[in-house]
């Protein structure tokens, strides 16, 4: 994967302030020949977020919240595989996307429902919030006791953008569904320009998004939805009521973060 030079290996003399940590470089096939994250040994804490991407972004470095699960599966168990991730950049998200929906929609839609749509149109509205301070602000709602990921642990990753992180520590989550976690991070990055979404959290097989500038209306919601369904169908074909409609009223319309699962 084409990146930047890698400031992990010399993280310890980067002057950064981190709590203790651990750098990972456990993939599927043993050990990978550099640091793939740097990963926080205790949960997280309010404020970290905000603390970590000031001082890692001037080293090239990007903040995500790491999920472990109910079973508290740290990266080194989640079968990371850098060596078969190409680059986002390499990827066009429209064809990606089509690529997908041409895989899943004929079986799984309506047949007035089944041809690709195209991309979505960027939201009229624009967001509340800048996209890096929603970020931080829906981190703060995931840690802590009370959190909607209670355990999770920050980590750093050598990312040029958010949209990248899945890609540049070589995560399997999707495994099933695509093998490349370059090409999902192709339409991230799209989505990046487009609704300004940021990656926070990532766990084995989840990943959420926080939205900076979400649909507002119906018809950019359904929209936007159709890509939902081309990225991850599991969001809506193990989901009741399994309706697209319903999904962009209830999961996508004016919501702030967007969430994940792939079986």
């Amino acid at each position: 994967m084409a990146t930047l030079p890698n400031p992990l290996p010399s993280l310890a003399t980067s002057g950064l302030q981190l709590p203790p940590g651990t750098l990972v470089d456990t993939t599927i096939d043993g050990t990978w020949h550099e640091p793939l994250l740097w990963c926080a040994d205790e949960p997280a804490s309010h404020g970290t977020w905000r603390t970590l991407r000031a001082a890692g972004r001037a080293v090239g470095l990007l903040p995500v919240l790491i999920d472990g699960g109910r079973r508290d599966e740290r990266p080194e168990d989640w079968d990371l595989t850098p060596d078969s991730t190409s680059y986002p950049g390499d990827h066009d998200a429209e064809e990606v996307l089509s690529e997908y929906w041409e895989d899943c929609a004929p079986e799984e839609l309506d047949a007035a429902e089944a041809e690709w749509p195209g991309l979505a149109p960027v939201p009229a509205a624009e967001g509340q919030d800048a996209p890096d301070d929603l970020a931080a602000a829906i981190a703060e709602e995931c840690v802590g006791p009370d959190g909607w990921y209670p355990g999770s642990r920050m980590a750093l990753v050598p990312a040029r953008r958010s949209a990248d992180i899945p890609a540049a520590i070589g995560w399997s989550g999707p495994l099933n569904f695509e093998e490349d976690t370059a090409r999902l991070c192709a339409v991230l990055r799209s989505w990046e320009d487009r609704f300004g979404i940021r990656v926070v959290v990532l766990g084995f097989d989840t990943l959420m998004v926080s939205v900076g500038r979400p649909p507002t209306t119906l018809p950019e919601a359904r929209a936007v939805a159709a890509e939902h369904f081309a990225f991850c169908p599991d969001n809506i074909e193990q989901n009741p009521p399994y309706d697209l409609d319903v999904y962009a009223e209830k999961m996508v319309l004016n919501q702030e973060t967007w969430s994940f699962w792939w079986d």
